[in-house]
Order: structure tokens, then sequence, then C-alpha cells
């Protein structure tokens, strides 16, 4: 029943008690309100707390058990234009989103492009957990694909060129001069062909203009795996004993 036929019932019901008794049976209530503060010395239902602490206890283990084991501790600021932990980041999704992106669209994934800013944890040394995935990324960032032109992929590179900033790529060789101008791009060993396309792996946060990489608008092509990137370091994690994850030239910059 609706609003509309519950408040016709209602004038109805009391137009029939006015029309009988003469006058309006109603009065109207008297309300009391009260400020209740809740702070330090509220006291818990012991009741709701023994309710949820075998729940709470299982979800502390299943994030703290370990996954994988890293030999020494990662810092998003311990290099100028490339870190270990942004090419572990770049290689994880190119690896674990691969086969998702060429089972749906029968494509490679060419090159992988994630922001700095979006590292939002070291990783320790020694183990790793689910709860270090969920620290490293903890938005609900997800991997897609953005088929980009010649001409967009140049425009990549001036966005790279101007932020001066380590952000994370793989699948991608990009050497700068001392004036931040990048002098050589190499994706499969080979120069950028302006006529041809290019499947860059990014979040859909990305893709959609975040950190101003506004190059990724408008693709030829945009294709989502419906992979979260937190589940796929998750992922990578579960099936990996021990991490590698090193600076190894894949965008430097020379003096």
């Amino acid at each position: 029943m609706n609003f509309l036929k519950v408040t016709g019932i209602f004038l109805v019901f009391t137009s029939l008690l006015i029309s009988c008794k003469g006058k309006t049976p109603f009065s109207p209530a008297e309300i009391e309100a009260e400020r209740i503060a809740i702070d330090s010395t509220t006291e818990g239902d012991t009741s709701i707390q023994n309710f949820i602490d075998p729940y709470q206890e299982h979800l502390n283990k299943t994030l703290d058990s370990t996954l994988a084991y890293n030999p020494k501790d990662l810092s998003k600021e311990d290099g100028h234009l490339e870190t270990a932990i942004g090419n572990l980041m770049a290689d994880i999704v190119i690896q674990q989103a691969s086969s998702v992106v060429k089972n749906r669209t029968g494509k490679h994934i060419d090159m992988v492009l994630l922001n700095h800013g979006g590292i939002r944890s070291t990783l320790n040394r020694g183990g790793l957990s689910t709860r270090s995935a969920y620290a490293l990324m903890p938005f609900e960032n997800e991997i897609v694909v953005a088929e980009l032109s010649g001409k967009k992929m140049k425009e990549m590179l001036s966005y790279l060129e101007e932020a001066k900033t380590a952000h994370p790529v793989s699948g991608i060789r990009i050497i700068m001069d001392k004036n931040y101008k990048i002098t050589e791009a190499l994706i499969n060993n080979k120069k950028i062909d302006t006529t041809k396309t290019y499947m860059v792996a990014t979040s859909d946060f990305l893709q959609q203009g975040g950190d101003n990489m506004n190059f990724f608008k408008d693709p030829v092509g945009l294709y989502h795996t419906d992979y979260k990137l937190r589940n796929a370091i998750i992922d990578y994690f579960e099936k990996t004993d021990t991490i590698k994850a090193e600076k190894d030239g894949r965008f430097i910059q020379k003096k």
C-alpha cells in the first residue's frame, strides 16, 4: 500500500470520527528528548561483543596469514623516476591480468601505467599478508585496459615529461635527458608507431582522468577486467614464495 493510499484512508477515517462525534477525538502527543553522550565511559554490551569476537578473530587470522616473503624493505621513495615497489605493482598487473584480457579481447597487454600516489604504503621485509595488500592498495580500483592511438601515446609521454615522477610502468622502457625530455621510449623493443594502437593497462581511476591523466579519456577501445588491483596483488602473493622487486632501468634519466 503506497503513501497516498494510506493517507487517503486516514483522512476518510478521521472525517467519519469528526462527523460522528462532532469534534476531533485526537490531542497532540507530548514528546520528550534526551541527549545521550557516547564516549570512553560508555559500557559496551558484552553479549554483542561475545557474538562479534569469533568473527573478528577469524577475519584477523585471514588478513594476517603469511602469503609470501619479502626479502627487503620496499618504499616508493627509493627512486627518482623508478622504484622497485612501483615496478613490482606494474609487473603484477601485467602478469595477473594478461590472461583475462587475452581471453576477452584476443589481444595482449602492451604496457602498464599506474600512478606514484596510488602506492599507499611500504612493504616491509618479512611476511606479506592480505593485510599488506590492503595497506598497499586500499582503494576499490579495477584494472582496465585502454586501447590508445599512437597520438594518445605521445600525449602520455608528454605527461610523463611534465610529471617528473616515478609513476610505475611495465612493458615500456623510457629514457629521459637531464631536462626531462624523453629521448627513447620502446615498447616490445620498438619505437612507438603513431599509426598503431596500444593496449595500456591501468586503473579505472586513472582511465577516467585521475591524476590528470587525461590522455586515457576517449580511447579507441576500453576493456574491463572485473579484476580489482588489490585482488591481483593478493593473488600474486598467494602464488609467489619470495617476491622479487628491483629497479631494472625501465624508466631512467641520463645526466
